[in-house]
């Protein structure tokens, strides 16, 4: 897997909410923990349980909406740019020249281009966008993990708990620093993948064995509890009173090692040779790939995150050459493959940066942060398909029309969810904090 890109910020963003295997053998928090506080946020779980999963792709950076989902063919050259709209299979709907594909597909996708919010900066965008919260000012995006709220998985798992032995909210390929559980508690935090899709030697690290461990003992339950326990010193019995607890958790961590059909819901390499090239060889549209195994398989939301569409410097170069290519075949073919597979209705697909890009070119034939206006897209699970809702003004400088924000975004998913967004949690001073910050749900895509 190559270095991760850095956006302008200069910082790459990993979260610290990993959890492993490693922590069995170990360290401080692992698999066995994870599944003894996912036990408790499944105690917790509504008994009517909805069908709808989530699969967030966030394009970390700030995709340009302005080239690519809203152009503005009519404004003066310095603000419409360098690229062409094209027909979709709906009409009216225009996108991009260099997004052929996905105008194939827009009868399965809305458009929501009366979006914006007043934060154009990377961190805070990221956050607010991830959670549907703005974080306020003393929001530190140099700390990891920086949610001060909850991400939309981690609302999902508290909410809806897992279905069977996967978890209910993984993050490929890994986890960005707004997407932790905050002060619900590491019973909701992420399964992160840890690892490129798209690499040659792709595996989960998480389900892989530790390499003093013998994989023909796999199934030697007792031998390898105590090979494990070896490793460990004691040290996690000491810190828990709960030996018995201890001992099913351990055995529930092991059982996702050792799952035939949870390992295979991670092996990407049971994909066609053909299906896998539909999606792109490279790592947005394996990660795609990846999203839709994992939802197949019964998780709940899977987000990916996606670098670097911080575009300050050749702007239309970048889109053209590298980014927009990626995008119009991972997008398409999962969206094709949902639908083939009878799972697009019951797969919720949110597509979003940070915020938008400036209207104006800047003088590197770039363009910069701007977060009074965005366009979201959204397919599946309960939205409409070849809709456009709202508009921006002749430049694409802000709303036209009746704006909405990141705490409608938030209602609106919830509510494809079955997730009442009006429902409060309480943190652990006992303020009641609801789940959607007061957002209305944007029943034009409904």
């Amino acid at each position: 897997m190559s270095a991760p890109l850095r956006s302008c910020d200069g910082v790459a963003r990993r979260d610290l909410l990993k959890v492993g295997v490693a922590g069995v053998l170990g360290a401080p928090f692992g698999l066995s923990d994870f599944f003894a506080r996912q036990a408790s946020a499944e105690s917790t779980a509504s008994a009517k349980k909805d069908d709808i999963s989530l699969i967030v792709l966030f394009l970390k950076g700030g995709l340009s909406t302005i080239d690519t989902l809203d152009l503005k063919p009519d404004a003066p050259p310095e603000f419409r740019g360098e690229f062409n709209p094209i027909h979709t299979n709906v009409p009216g709907m225009d996108v991009c020249e260099h997004l052929p594909r996905i105008a194939t597909v827009a009868d399965k996708f809305s458009l929501i281009r009366n979006f914006t919010h007043h934060d154009s900066g990377h961190g805070p965008a990221d956050h607010y966008m991830l959670t549907g919260y703005h974080p306020g000012p003393l929001f530190n995006p140099n700390l990891k993990p920086n949610n001060t709220r909850p991400a939309y998985g981690s609302v999902i798992a508290r909410k809806l708990g897992p279905r069977g032995s996967v978890p209910a909210y993984v993050c490929v390929p890994k986890a960005h620093a707004s997407s932790g559980p905050a002060y619900l508690g590491s019973s909701c935090a992420p399964f992160v993948v840890e690892a490129d899709p798209n690499a040659p030697d792709f595996t989960v690290p998480d389900l892989t064995p530790p390499l003093e461990i013998d994989p023909n003992r796999l199934g030697d339950r007792k031998g390898l509890m105590a090979q494990v326990d070896r490793f460990r010193k004691g040290t996690e019995i000491q810190a828990n009173r709960h030996a018995k607890a201890l001992s099913t958790f351990q055995t529930k961590a092991f059982d996702l090692m050792t799952s035939k059909e949870t390992r295979a819901a991670f092996d990407i390499s049971q994909e066609s040779e053909g299906l896998r090239n539909e999606y792109g060889r490279h790592s947005l549209g394996q990660s795609l790939l990846m999203a839709r195994r994992l939802v197949e398989a019964g998780v709940r939301c899977v987000t990916i995150d996606h670098t670097n569409w911080d575009t300050h410097y050749d702007n239309f170069s970048v889109l053209k050459k590298d980014l927009l290519p990626h995008l119009d075949s991972g997008l398409t073919a999962c969206l094709r493959d949902l639908t083939d597979r009878g799972l697009l209705g019951r797969t919720l697909v949110a597509v979003f940066g940070e915020f938008g890009r400036t209207p104006r070119v800047n003088k590197d034939a770039g363009r910069d942060h701007w977060g009074p206006l965005n366009t979201i897209l959204l397919a599946g699970g309960g939205v409409v398909g070849g809709r456009v809702v709202g508009a921006s003004n002749d430049k694409g400088e802000r709303p036209a029309t009746d704006p909405v924000g990141p705490e409608d975004l938030a209602a609106t998913m919830f509510h494809c969810l079955g997730i009442d967004p009006a429902h409060e949690f309480y943190t652990p001073e006992g303020r009641p904090v609801p789940i959607s910050n007061h957002g209305k749900v944007i029943q034009g895509v409904l």
